[in-house]
């Protein structure tokens, strides 16, 4: 029988609703009992089921990578120009076009040669072993061998090995972070849960991969390997497809563009000069090869890649990890972040920020696990004293202990007790907060301890909701301190402590402490309630049970926040200030999920909580998706549903995650962005980009530095194919004028890899425009190139043309126009002036590498940009004009290029030319700004 077979033989949608059924129910899906399953029947269950492991695909080969850097209609156009090349017998630009083809490819192959981890690394996750119940005996076996009916056991630190429904729990609780991305661990129980809960609140079912943090649990396996929650995850990872980005659709889309191009013009003047022409073939076929290689910018490629390349290494030293290159041109047309809440957003780091004692409310400053910090009564400082004794009590009843962290290179030292290494707190987040809170008022954990010994405890368990210790004090006597739920510590007090004295604890007092709490936690706050009893009865000191907790002192209230990080609300209010809208997607309840939302500064606080969104369809999200700003108790498919109806609505979104639960969302967002502190490899690996410091202004930073980018890609485009058209007009319009080749293959080729590639690839580094971050973002129809960029290309390339025409002629026949020698005469022409093609020839390829430096400060231009702004461009056009006087005043230069050394009447006619083009330029420019936006 086959596995989905199996299934179908099971009660309809049993699958999908373990934690709703009564165990017996659970226990007849899966035919078994609590005694486990006979061995035998186990053995065929795991031949029918399958093993507990997560089925995944083969990455791709690095042959089929490089395989794959032959496949742009570019590339052949050069293989085809080298081969004619070659069948000419121009053996040496055939080496140098398939020299560059060589580069192109092998360049590209170095920058795209990873492998996809994702699925591996949910492998990588899965347990080794596992304790169940078989034949009514506990055996220990391969995790790879439970199947759904196996009665399992878990403890503290073991992981979990499947979906399992839990039979018995002991102060159970698991961190499931590695599943939904919440850091808090959760508190299990038996029992059934409604139907519709999001996969955090099922508190009474366990999941494959999550990790025990305290206590002990029984369970029925319900489900294994790819039906489980995260084999559901990673069968959604390999479902989801691989999607070039704009900026790759559009460079695929313009070297087919080209290519056809230079079909045509090839096809046009080859069949007019072979059928009406008289120009002989051989000559035909080099000036098809020149067009061909002049339309093609060779450089484009690596200027595009190192570009990208040199933009990541600016966002990794601003801690963003790039993990595929061209989606850090994505960046810059992100109009929607969909942000998680936790560490994000957030700290991470839980911290007591009021205090309820003595009948007063005190507010607490500082964030996180920094012990500075003081107490304020409306503003004003008070003594550490006045909230004490319920600081004390949160220090006693809890189990943190202080460790230390190996400390990393460079790591300052500033802890003396920790000389080896960073100090660091283990246990829950909560008692993590109660713990710090007390080291502000100046407790020394290690002195309290010596002062009141523990000697007993009652533990907490999701079930009672409160924990007691029981300690003796320093004059002798046994005292026990109690901290739990609000709700369940104030039931079992009947005084507290005002002041130093103990007074009745009235029906009126304890309303208003009731309203307190409430308050509290419509802030978000997670409150916690403490109480004390001096005199523990003789009985409950050695073995102290639930008995102990009556009669108790209330002491007061702590109120909790993980308080948003301090730079988030600027770097939230840059992103609206550039069109960019920011969603919060959180497991996290509404009510803390708003607060949060209200302090960082979202637009609104318009909250839809995961179980509203299955009561609405698709065409109801779709209407409000653009109004609400935070999603609370979400679900991965929630997440996912969210991310692909903004992306119908024609956003560009990108996505944070840690949690493997986040892993499809993020590999199907435009952006997938991954938590590189708390995340796990597998969102990692299906992410694009990895946060090192797991910070929402890091993401505001990455938006910042993929707008420079694509500024900067863009320019160097407009740069290199303004040049090409040139070379293409050029070519194109002496072959038709009956000049024949007015500028050869090879010198092509020298300009387009070297002195127009070398400025090209330093203008990638090129500094942000001042208004970057102050524009909306692009539309995500508009690429690379725009209409303004089409007009400057073929504008440039008119006044290349209209400018270095002349001198060809000039310098071809000796004057400008037949039997007018005093116009030659006028630019420099005198008797004995030598005259020739090669001259000719070689007056174009110098004057086109003159030209570069006004069409470079007339791209910058509009985004305000002077030629000095970029000390790296400056020196890269100082360079390309050395390498030109290499090529034209030495002899090998002069051999290979076929060029002639230039004099100083020549220089003057191209300073000529480059200034009349210079005033073409600007002139220009001041009518594109007229008709065309800026950008």
């Amino acid at each position: 029988m086959s596995r989905s077979e199996y299934h179908e033989r099971t009660e309809s949608d049993a699958d999908t609703d373990w934690h709703a059924q009564p165990l017996e129910t659970v226990y007849a899906n899966v035919k078994t009992s609590e005694e486990g399953l006979p061995p035998s029947e186990a053995r065929e269950r795991l031949e029918r089921e399958g093993p507990n492991e997560v089925e995944s695909e083969e990455g791709i080969s690095p042959l089929q990578i490089f395989i794959d850097q032959y496949k742009p209609a570019l590339i052949w156009v050069l293989i085809v120009a080298a081969v004619v090349m070659a069948a000419v017998g121009h053996v040496i630009d055939a080496g140098v076009i398939a020299g560059v083809v060589v580069f192109i490819t092998v360049f590209g192959f170095l920058q795209d040669y990873r492998a996809e981890q994702s699925i591996q690394a949910l492998k990588e996750m899965s347990t080794t072993y596992a304790l169940v119940r078989r034949g009514g005996e506990k055996t220990e076996i391969d995790a790879r061998n439970v199947v759904p009916g196996d009665v399992i056991f878990v403890e503290s630190g073991d992981i979990v090995p499947a979906d399992a429904r839990l039979i018995e729990e002991s102060n159970l609780s698991v961190d499931e972070a590695a599943l939904t991305g919440e850091s808090v661990g959760v508190s299990k129980d038996v029992g059934t849960v409604d139907a519709d809960v999001a996969l955090a609140d099922r508190e009474n079912v366990l999941f494959k991969d999550t990790v025990v943090q305290r206590g002990s649990g029984t369970a029925v396996v319900v489900e294994t390997g790819s039906d489980s929650e995260i084999g559901q995850i990673a069968t959604a990872l390999e479902e989801a497809e691989e999607r070039d980005t704009p900026f790759q659709a559009e460079m695929d889309r313009l070297g087919k563009l080209i290519a056809l191009g230079v079909v045509g013009i090839v096809s046009i003047i080859a069949i007019t000069e072979l059928v009406i022409g008289e120009t002989p073939p051989l000559q035909v076929f080099l000036t098809a090869v020149g067009i061909a290689v002049s339309a093609v910018p060779e450089g484009l490629p690596a200027v595009v890649t190192l570009s990208l390349a040199l933009g990541a290494r600016r966002m990794a030293d601003q801690n963003a990890l790039v993990r595929r290159l061209p989606i850090v041109e994505a960046l810059g047309s992100v109009d929607v972040v969909c942000t998680d809440k936790t560490g994000t957003l957030t700290e991470e780091e839980m911290t007591v920020q009021r205090i309820v004692a003595n009948r007063e409310t005190y507010q607490v400053t500082g964030t996180g696990y920094d012990t500075d910090g003081e107490f304020l009564q409306d503003g004003e400082p008070v003594g550490a004293e006045r909230v004490g004794e319920v600081l004390r009590c949160g220090m006693l009843c809890n189990n943190v202990d202080v460790g230390t962290r190996e400390r990393e290179e460079g790591d300052a030292e500033t802890d003396s007790e920790a000389a080896d290494g960073e100090r660091t707190y283990l246990g829950d987040p909560t008692e993590i907060a109660l713990f710090v809170a007390a080291q502000k008022a100046g407790f020394d954990h290690r002195e309290l301890a010596a002062e009141h010994p523990r000697i007993g405890e009652v533990d907490f368990t999701s079930a009672r909701k409160r924990m007691t210790t029981v300690h003796e004090t320093p004059d002798g006597d046994v005292t026990a301190y109690m901290k739990g739920a609000p709700e369940t510590v104030l039931e079992r007090c009947d005084r507290e402590l005002v002041d130093g004295e103990v007074v009745d604890l009235t029906d009126k007092r304890r309303a208003e402490i009731e309203g307190r709490t409430e308050a509290f936690a419509e802030d978000a706050l997670r409150v916690m309630g403490f109480a004390y009893r001096p005199d523990v009865p003789a009985d409950q000191v050695e073995d102290p049970d639930e008995d102990l907790e009556q009669e108790m002192i209330l002491l007061g209230l702590q109120g909790m926040l993980d308080p948003p990080r301090p730079e988030v609300p600027d770097a939230l209010a840059g992103c609206l200030d550039a069109g960019i809208n920011v969603v919060m997607i959180t497991g996290d309840n509404a009510i803390t999920a708003r607060a949060v939302g209200k302090e960082v500064g979202l637009r609104s606080t318009t909250v839809i909580t995961g179980p509203e969104l299955e009561e609405i369809d698709d065409e109801e999200l779709a209407e409000v998706v653009e109004d609400v700003d935070v999603f609370a108790r979400t679900s991965p498919e929630h997440k996912t549903r969210i991310l692909q109806t903004l992306q119908a609505k024609g956003h560009t979104v990108a996505m944070t995650g840690d949690g493997v639960n986040d892993a499809p969302a993020v590999k199907n967002a435009d952006v997938g962005v991954a938590m590189g502190i708390r995340g796990t490899d597998v969102t990692e690996q299906a992410s694009d980009i990895v946060l090192l410091d797991d910070n929402f202004a890091t993401i505001r930073d990455a938006v910042k530095g993929g707008r420079r980018i694509f500024d900067n890609v863009r320019k160097f485009v407009n740069y290199l194919l303004s040049g090409n058209g040139g070379e293409v007009t050029m070519i194109f319009t002496g072959t038709l004028a009956g000049l024949g080749l007015v500028i050869t293959p090879i010198q092509v080729l020298w300009i387009n890899v070297v002195t127009d590639g070398i400025p090209a690839l330093t203008m990638g580094v090129d500094p942000a425009a001042e208004d970057v971050m102050d524009r909306d973002p692009r539309p995500p129809d508009e690429g690379v190139i725009t209409d303004r960029i089409i007009t400057s290309i073929v504008g440039i390339a008119a006044f290349m043309t209209i400018c270095l025409l002349p001198l060809f002629t000039l310098n071809f026949y000796g004057e400008l126009v037949p039997g007018y020698d005093v116009t030659a005469a006028l630019v420099g022409w005198s008797p004995g002036y030598e005259v020739g093609r090669e001259l000719a020839q070689t007056m174009v390829f110098t004057g086109f590498v003159v030209f570069e430096i006004v069409r470079i400060q007339a791209i910058r231009y509009r985004y305000g940009l002077g030629l000095f702004s970029n000390n790296w461009l400056v020196l890269a056009v100082t360079i390309a004009v050395a390498l030109q006087l290499l090529v034209l005043y030495t002899p090998t230069g002069q051999l290979l290029f076929d060029v002639e050394p230039l004099a100083l009447v020549h220089w003057a006619q191209i300073a000529v030319a480059a200034s009349v083009f210079a005033l073409l330029m600007a002139a220009f420019v001041k009518v594109q700004d007229r008709y065309f936006e800026r950008y």
